[in-house]
């Protein structure tokens, strides 16, 4: 006996057979048993959602001898012919073959007037209708508006917009959903248990993800794998057949970034490629699995979900989704995405996906500027090895000198700021108040500190009360301090055991150099200053500042 492929083995013959598509199989079932059929019929849908099957199975029971009946026999001739695609009565014709208006008129207009031969309804089933041209429309149009009453027209389409409107105001539209993962699983299941298949769940996960909502291409995709082996389906039989990537090496990828192993990327690039995959598709199942574990991070009880991951991938997927951040997670699915894309057009593939990978890398040590502005993280540069490079301070504001400044060409901050305590100008004030108060400012929150509390021109503690005063030129600074009000003022709480309160203002003036003689600047060394630009370059928050936002270090004064 011929092999039958498994798509048509198992194509629904009744109306329950068919699976994820609830409204519209009820609203049809509905409609036969209260007589409120329609003269024409659209289904529209992606590929292999039973847009077609179900027109077959309307004929069925519209033509059954017990019917019209939502219930059809499949005993009877009609039901079985019509299953077969040979009823003399229910013709199936293919839009993009009769395109054009002549093999309109002959194969549909033209026979109308006859009557059918032996079932209750002729019946016309037009598959792509959207490929018939405007004047094929044109003259089908009237035949559907006003057909005689023993035609059906049932047009199955995947394009609904290309379906002209006229036709669609004369029909009962019916729009047919993309199934469900875990209805693909499960029918999948249930056929290579019919079948007398073992197959594991990874595998049958792997053929479901793979399908994009088609059962067909999904039972297609079954029919390939079992030619290949028929005992013991594995998710590595699926992976070599079907040149799917698995999960296990989805996984390798994410966990050599989240090491930040660059030199490791393009071992697996090698063996990525040595095994076959098409990289597109590489690309395409990684930005599938970041969003997975996206989904995991915002509800971790969708773990459970097969569909995110099977059994046996939980544990693995559960470590990778603690290791990424959600901006990671969502600067990586615009990175394959556009991966994708590069490598169509590549004439190095190989080179465009193992430089994507190090992006990604790379991407993993982005800070957020909202939050480096805000002073939320502290800068994420692992300290230099380089020898302890001179403390700086902005030269734009006239301070007691205590540390050496880059200036940065064309950056919007404030100059970088001392890491330590700056020697701020005060009226007389508790002098271990305010030194205390700056010391824990800066030990809670360096970027803080160094970005807003080292730019302030004076701070002044009078009794229960701490005064910050900014140059007008800091508004933003201003603002900055004031939302973090209240975290200051509970510092001073547990440092002084009151309560004390914080108030921001802007300078009447700007702050000028005390009356002094400025000493003459001494011949300027250019061995000396291209050192202290090394070790400027090497602090932590410069390096983290030029990568973010730009810019070179046009100068350094050493005070």
């Amino acid at each position: 006996m011929s092999h039958i492929a498994l798509a048509r083995k198992w194509r629904p013959q009744r109306f329950e057979d068919v699976i994820g598509q609830r409204g519209v199989v009820e609203t049809l079932r509905n409609a036969i048993a209260s007589d409120r059929l329609a003269q024409s019929f659209v289904f529209a849908g992606p590929r292999g959602v039973g847009k077609t099957t179900t027109a077959r199975i309307l004929a069925r029971a519209l033509n059954c001898v017990t019917g019209p009946t939502a219930d059809p026999c499949g005993e009877c001739d009609a039901c079985r012919e019509i299953a077969e695609g040979r009823d003399v009565d229910v013709m199936e014709i293919d839009g993009a073959t009769y395109t054009g208006i002549d093999a309109v008129r002959e194969v549909i207009v033209e026979p109308l007037s006859i009557a059918p031969m032996r079932n209750r309804y002729k019946i016309f089933i037009i598959d792509e209708v959207h490929r018939l041209s405007k004047n094929a429309f044109d003259a089908l149009l009237k035949s559907i508006e006003e057909p005689p009453p023993y035609v059906k027209f049932m047009m199955a389409t995947t394009e609904l917009d290309a379906v002209p409107d006229t036709i669609l105001s004369r029909s009962q539209v019916f729009e047919l959903k993309a199934l469900p993962f875990a209805s693909i699983r499960d029918q999948l299941r249930g056929v290579t248990t019919n079948e007398g298949v073992t197959i594991d769940d990874a595998a049958l996960a792997l053929v479901a993800r793979s399908a994009e909502g088609s059962m067909r291409d999904a039972l297609s995709a079954l029919d390939q794998v079992l030619a290949f082996t028929s005992q013991n389906v594995t998710a590595a039989d699926v992976s070599t057949v079907l040149g799917l990537v698995g999960r296990d090496v989805q996984f390798d990828v994410a966990e050599t970034v989240a090491r930040e192993d660059a030199g490791a990327v393009f071992a697996l690039a090698a063996g990525i490629l040595e095994s076959g995959f098409d990289l597109r598709t590489v690309c395409r199942e990684l930005a599938r699995l970041v969003r997975d574990l996206m989904v995991t991070k915002i509800d971790p009880a969708r773990l459970a979900d097969p569909e995110i991951a099977s059994e046996g991938e939980r544990d693995r997927m559960q470590a990778l989704a603690e290791r990424y951040s959600h901006a990671d997670l969502m600067r990586a699915f615009d990175l394959f995405a556009m991966a994708e894309r590069d490598i169509r057009t590549s004439s190095q593939p190989r080179h465009t996906f193992e430089m994507a990978l190090l992006k990604w890398i790379h991407l993993r040590k982005m800070t957020p500027i909202e939050e480096l502005i805000s002073g939320g993280v502290a800068p994420i540069r692992p300290a230099s090895s380089a020898p302890a490079a001179p403390k700086f301070h902005s030269s734009s504001v006239s301070k007691p000198p205590s540390s050496q400044v880059p200036k940065i060409a064309n950056s919007p901050l404030p100059q970088l700021p001392s890491s330590s305590v700056p020697q701020i100008p005060t009226s007389p004030v508790p002098q271990s108040i305010k030194s205390n108060l700056l010391a824990s400012i800066r030990e809670a929150n360096k970027s803080f500190f160094g970005m807003v509390i080292a730019q302030v021109q004076t701070v002044e503690v009078e009794g229960d009360r701490i005064m910050f005063t900014f140059a007008p030129a800091h508004k933003n600074l201003r603002g900055q301090l004031e939302a973090k009000r209240a975290w200051i003022e509970n510092l001073a709480h547990n440092l002084t055991g009151r309560k004390m309160t914080v108030a921001v203002k802007e300078a009447e003036g700007v702050v000028s150099v005390p009356a002094a003689k400025a000493p003459t600047a001494a011949p300027v060394d250019p061995a000396r200053q291209a050192d202290l630009r090394a070790r400027a370059k090497a602090e932590p928050v410069v390096q983290n500042v030029l990568d973010v936002f730009g810019g070179e270090i046009e100068d350094v004064e050493e005070t």
